[in-house]
């Protein structure tokens, strides 16, 4: 049986360590492209050499990253974004986040959400609150003062067959319509991540990456927010996307989603 406290622990010295190279390699220039606006930077490839060395020697367990790939366990491993985010980071912006889940039986168990240049570590285990730098956070509620803020990570897509550039773009004007306000980070991890703190009322992940969408969704659930994969199914790796937020948010991005493919389907 996997000791979910001592992963937790592994992972967040694990991220600390990784914390280093981070902070001293900001700004770094593209080093490895992967294709058209896909790029890697020295510091994502040094990140994920890191991360894998410390979470494979201390857990046993075997690692998924984004940048050097690794295959998928039905049992127990560890899925990374070393950096998430990685063209804000090559700029300097801060919206970007080195992400680190334990996935037991194919369901986020274990998560680590760093950002060090918004001072934001959040960690959670399956079952018990969301910690901010340590500290545990209430859970997330339904009211807020301001208009509901949404987080939609990117509208830009290579080609990603469930929603397109085009109906991303469809997405923002939609959900301004209903009386929400998108917010455009560029970071799927720090979106997800607000969602889990109450910052936004809900956020969306088109990525169809594990590495990318499992940390937020136990974040999101162990915020008591509503968190499915990008279709409103159950999460799991290999589903597009994710939605998450409390529920009124949730439901409306959800009927968002829906209206825009519906009305874009029909144009088609």
């Amino acid at each position: 049986m996997t000791d979910v406290t001592g992963s937790l622990q592994a992972a967040e010295s694990a991220v600390s360590a990784a914390r280093e190279i981070f902070l001293n390699e900001l700004g770094a220039a593209p080093a490895l492209h992967k294709g058209p606006g896909d790029f890697a930077t020295a510091a994502d490839l040094a990140v994920e050499e890191l991360l894998r060395t410390e979470l494979t020697g201390s857990t046993g367990i075997d690692v998924v990253g984004e940048e050097h790939g690794g295959q998928l366990s039905q049992e127990a491993c560890w899925v990374v974004d070393p950096i998430d985010g990685t063209s804000n980071y090559s700029a300097g912006n801060p919206n970007c986040a080195i992400l680190v889940t334990l996935l037991l039986e194919c369901q986020p168990a274990v998560a680590v959400v760093d950002a060090p240049l918004l001072n934001m570590r959040l960690t959670a285990l399956d079952g018990q609150p969301v910690h901010l730098n340590g500290e545990p956070l209430p859970r997330v509620g339904t009211a807020t003062a301001a208009a509901p803020h949404v987080g939609i990570g990117s509208v830009f897509s290579r080609d990603r067959p469930r929603m397109p550039s085009n109906q991303r773009v469809e997405l923002a004007g939609e959900l301004t319509r209903v009386g929400l306000r998108p917010r455009i980070s560029g970071s799927v991890g720090v979106d997800l991540a607000f969602a889990a703190q109450g910052i936004y009322q809900a956020a969306v992940s088109f990525s169809p990456h594990v590495w990318d969408n499992a940390a937020g969704i136990l974040l999101a659930r162990s915020a008591g927010a509503v968190a499915t994969a990008g279709d409103g199914s159950r999460w799991e790796p290999g589903k597009t996307g994710a939605v998450v937020g409390n529920p009124a948010a949730h439901a409306a991005v959800m009927r968002a989603i829906e209206s825009v493919q519906a009305r874009t389907g029909e144009e088609e």
